[in-house]
C-alpha cells in the first residue's frame, strides 16, 4: 500500500451521532412508521437543496414544514433541526487528537448550514481537522466525484496516499474509484478497528 498522509472523515455517523428519524417522528402530526420515515427522508428535495446551499435556512424551514405537514412553525423547526447533530461519537476526539501527531486529517461531509454551525461552535470538531468541507459550501453531494475531487485538490496529495472513512456504502465505492483507500465504517469503533487493521494504529494507543 502506498504510504498513507491523509485520513479523511465523513462526520455524521463515523465521528458524529446523528438521529434526525427519531427527532422528526414527535414533530409530524400524522403518525408514520420509521421505515415511511426514512424513505420520505431519502426522497425530500429540501434537505437535498438546502445540502447543497441552494435553499436559505428561512426556505428550507417553510418547505420542509409543509412538505412533512409538521405541528411546529417553521422557527420552531428549524431550532429543533440544528440539535439533530447531537454530539461527538464516544471516544472520537480522543482518536482524532491520537490521530493528529501521524497524518493529516480532513473532513468531508454532506451537509448543511445548520448542522454544519453546530458541529464547528457547538461541538468543536472541527479543530481537530487542517480543513472540512460540507456540501452546503461546495453545491455538491458525495457520491459525486466532484466533491472528492475538490477534497484531493486542497489536499494536494495523489488520491492512494488518502484513507477516507464513511458509513454510506455508495460514498466509499466513489472514492474506490478514484483510487481512495475508502472503508465503510460505523462509528468510532469501526474507524478505530479499520485502523488497527490496516497497520496504522495500534490495538492499545487509544
Amino acid at each position: 500500500m502506498t504510504t498513507i498522509d491523509v485520513l479523511l472523515f465523513d462526520l455524521g455517523g463515523v465521528l458524529v451521532e446523528f438521529s434526525g428519524v427519531q427527532d422528526v417522528a414527535p414533530l409530524l402530526r400524522e403518525k408514520l412508521s420509521e421505515a415511511e420515515i426514512l424513505e420520505h427522508w431519502r426522497h425530500c428535495p429540501h434537505t437535498w437543496q438546502y445540502g447543497n446551499g441552494k435553499l436559505s435556512r428561512q426556505e428550507f424551514g417553510e418547505r420542509f414544514v409543509r412538505d412533512w405537514d409538521l405541528n411546529v412553525s417553521p422557527q420552531v423547526f428549524l431550532r429543533e433541526f440544528r440539535t439533530w447533530s447531537k454530539r461527538l461519537l464516544p471516544g472520537a476526539a480522543e482518536l482524532l487528537a491520537a490521530l493528529q501527531s501521524r497524518f493529516r486529517l480532513a473532513a468531508l461531509s454532506n451537509s448543511n448550514e445548520l448542522h454544519w454551525e453546530r458541529n464547528t461552535h457547538d461541538l468543536g470538531i472541527i479543530g481537530y481537522f487542517e480543513f472540512a468541507i460540507s456540501s452546503h459550501q461546495i453545491g455538491i453531494h458525495k457520491p459525486d466525484t466532484a466533491a472528492y475531487l475538490i477534497a484531493l485538490e486542497r489536499l494536494g496529495v495523489p488520491p492512494q496516499a488518502v484513507m477516507f472513512f464513511d458509513d454510506t456504502p455508495t460514498n466509499v465505492e466513489a472514492a474506490k474509484a478514484l483510487g481512495i483507500h475508502a472503508f465503510q465504517v460505523e462509528g468510532v469503533k469501526g474507524v478505530r478497528a479499520r485502523l488497527i487493521e490496516e497497520g496504522l494504529l495500534q490495538a492499545n494507543s487509544v
